[in-house]
C-alpha cells in the first residue's frame, strides 16, 4: 500500500467576493484541526482576502500567495491570484466584476481538477445572475462542472450527519418537473447514489427510501399516474437485484415523521422536494456534494447572502463541513498518513 506523507490538496474557488464566500471559507480555515488534515488552496485574489481580513478583524487568517498549483505550499493557507486585477470590494453588492472573478476562479480550479493537481473541490458561493451572459448559461454548479468533464452523469447529493437527499430533477422550472421525471432517470440517479453511498460514504449495504412526485404519492392513482406507471416499476426492478430501495413515500408524511432516520439516502423527485426537509434540519452543517463526477466536489449548502455579507456574522459552519467531508471521501478512495 502506498502511504502519501503529504496532505491531500483541496481547492476552494472563492465564489462571490461581494457576498459572505470570503468570510465563511477564512474563518473555516482558522480551525486548527483542518490545518493539520488538508492543504488549502483558494482561487481568488490576495487583495480579496487582505480587505475582509481587515474589515472583519481576522488577525489570525495568514496566507502565502503562490503563482500556480505548482507552487503549493503544504504548511500554508495558499491563494492564487484567478484575475490580474482584483474588482472592487463592495460587500452586499451584486456586480458583473465579482461575477466575472468567480467564473475565473472555478475555471482555474476545473483546469487543476483536470490535471490532478487537485485533490478536491470545494466551490463556495456565488451569484448565478452575474455570470450569466449571453455567451454562458450558467444554472449551477452541478450542471457547469458536469458538462466541463464531457459527458459524465452526476446528482445533486445533499448531506449531513442527519440525512442524505439526492434529486432527480435539479435546476429546472417547476413546471418542467414533470417531463424530467423517466424511469431512465430515476434508474440513473438510484445508480449513482447507490456506488456513492458505498463508495463515498463506505456503507456496504445502502438502504434508500424514493419519494414520490404527487401529493399523497399519488393517492393510488387518483392525484397522479406517475407513481404507478413510472417510480414503482423502476424500485421493483432494484429490488429484484438485490438492493434496498423503498417507495415510492408521500414526502410529507416521510419527512414528518421523521423516516429519514431510518435510510441511508432519499431520491427526492425534484429541488424543493428535498432541499427544502433537508435545509430545515442541517442548515448550518450541511453539504452539497456533486455524486457521479470524476472528482471530489463539495459546497456549503447556501447562498451569497448578500443581505449580511460584511456584517462578520456568517456562520462558516456549513463551509467547514464541506472542507471535512471533501476530506473525508478523499481517504477513503486514497491513502493518506495522517499528521500527529
Amino acid at each position: 500500500m502506498n502511504i502519501k506523507k503529504n496532505k491531500p490538496v483541496i481547492g476552494i474557488s472563492i465564489g462571490d467576493i461581494n457576498g459572505i464566500s470570503a468570510e465563511v471559507t477564512m474563518k473555516a480555515l482558522l480551525d486548527g484541526r483542518l490545518a493539520k488534515l488538508v492543504t488549502p488552496v483558494i482561487y481568488a485574489h490576495g487583495k480579496a482576502l487582505t480587505f475582509y481580513k481587515r474589515h472583519l478583524n481576522l488577525d489570525e487568517f495568514n496566507f502565502m500567495q503562490i503563482k500556480s498549483i505548482d507552487d503549493v505550499h503544504h504548511k500554508k493557507i495558499n491563494v492564487i491570484n484567478v484575475v490580474d486585477e482584483c474588482p472592487e470590494v463592495i460587500p452586499g453588492v451584486e456586480t458583473r466584476e465579482a461575477g466575472k472573478m468567480a467564473l475565473a476562479a472555478l475555471n482555474l480550479a476545473i483546469s487543476d481538477l483536470k490535471e490532478q493537481k487537485i485533490n478536491a473541490l470545494v466551490t463556495a458561493p456565488l451569484n448565478k445572475n452575474n455570470i450569466n451572459s449571453e455567451e454562458l448559461k450558467f444554472v449551477g454548479h452541478t450542471e457547469y462542472l458536469t458538462a466541463a468533464f464531457g459527458s459524465q452523469k452526476s446528482m445533486m447529493f445533499l448531506v449531513s450527519e442527519d440525512m442524505r437527499v439526492g434529486l432527480v430533477s435539479g435546476h429546472v422550472p417547476l413546471r418542467e418537473v414533470v417531463h424530467n421525471i423517466t424511469q431512465e432517470r430515476i434508474k440513473e440517479k438510484l445508480t449513482i447514489m447507490l456506488k456513492s453511498l458505498e463508495t463515498d460514504f463506505g456503507i456496504l449495504k445502502p438502504k434508500i427510501a424514493v419519494l414520490g412526485l404527487n401529493p399523497h404519492a399519488g393517492e393510488d392513482g387518483l392525484l397522479g399516474s406517475e407513481e404507478q406507471e413510472i417510480i414503482s416499476p423502476v424500485i421493483r426492478a432494484f429490488k429484484d437485484r438485490g438492493e434496498m430501495v423503498f417507495g415510492p413515500y408521500a414526502s410529507d408524511g416521510f419527512f414528518g415523521m421523521m423516516h429519514q432516520k431510518k435510510f441511508d439516502g432519499i431520491l427526492a423527485m425534484y429541488h424543493d422536494q428535498g432541499l427544502i426537509p433537508f435545509k430545515a434540519v442541517s442548515f448550518e452543517s450541511g453539504v452539497n456534494f456533486t455524486a457521479g463526477l470524476p472528482f471530489i466536489r463539495t459546497s456549503p449548502d447556501h447562498g451569497t447572502a448578500y443581505n449580511i455579507a460584511g456584517k462578520n456574522i456568517a456562520e462558516p459552519g456549513s463551509m467547514r463541513a464541506a472542507i471535512f467531508q471533501a476530506y473525508d471521501i478523499i481517504k477513503k478512495s486514497e491513502h493518506w498518513e495522517e499528521e500527529d
